[in-house]
């Protein structure tokens, strides 16, 4: 990512996204970034990002596994791990997909100089917050957690509703990085009401940032064993942590 400047599509006005923002409970804002951005950024997910293996734990917690573990594992051993979490998603949380932990690699300076630490600094910068304020009316964010996804074939994230630990996470957000997608191929952001039924399924797109109000119940449907594209995104939380020092 050489040389290219991130920066919001310039024409996005955040006015314009708040109305539906307030009134739906969400928001997808299309063209987020001009196209050289979103290309570059695509070509980083598409070919150079080191995938780890993310699955649920009994416990609804994320164990993830990079390459080099995955490679010291036995394929029964993997199968193992991915069939445990399909198995708990019949009874609860559950979740089976690749990652990159951008926050915590960023933190750990894990593959130096990969230019996924760059967005990384781009999503906690002042142009991103502000304009993630501006659409969702959330005041006094602090941070935004990122971690990059890919969905495979079989690969899912089934019903909660992004409450966290300690209440912080205030907007939820995806950034779709997936150029071509056929609606059977499944992979669908799907938002449920109280009585189970889907109020809204969103498909995966390309240049485009959704954001939704936090808590909110919602899944991704299993991709289909079919599917011939990639479901690329970056997602995660707007937040309103307290600055270090600061009283809460």
């Amino acid at each position: 990512m050489s040389g290219l400047v991130l920066r919001l599509n310039p024409a996005l006005d955040p006015a314009a996204f708040r109305e539906a923002y307030d009134r739906d409970g969400h928001v997808q804002i299309a063209n987020v970034f001009e196209s050289d951005v979103i290309e570059g950024l695509a070509q980083i997910l598409e070919r150079s990002t080191p995938w780890d293996l993310a699955v649920s734990t009994p416990a609804g917690r994320e164990e993830v596994f990079t390459q080099g573990q995955l490679a010291a594992m036995s394929r029964e051993a993997i199968a193992g791990k991915i069939q445990g979490a399909a198995r708990r998603a019949g009874e609860g949380f559950a979740f089976v997909y690749l990652c990159y932990p951008m926050i915590a690699a960023y933190l750990a300076g894990r593959d130096p100089g990969h230019p996924l630490h760059q967005l990384t600094e781009f999503l906690n910068g002042p142009e991103f917050l502000a304009f993630g304020s501006a659409v969702s009316g959330a005041a006094g964010i602090t941070k935004v957690d990122a971690q990059a996804s890919y969905y495979r074939p079989g690969d899912f994230l089934s019903l909660h509703d992004d409450t966290g630990p300690t209440d912080e996470r205030r907007v939820a957000y995806t950034l779709g990085f997936t150029r071509r997608w056929r609606p059977d191929w499944g992979g669908q952001l799907l938002f449920h009401d109280a009585a189970g039924d889907i109020v809204r399924g969103l498909a995966p797109g390309f240049n485009v940032l959704t954001l939704f109000k936090v808590p909110r119940w919602h899944s991704v449907a299993p991709v289909a064993p079919y599917a011939a594209g990639k479901r690329l995104q970056v997602v995660g939380w707007l937040r309103d942590d307290p600055v270090a020092g600061a009283p809460r």
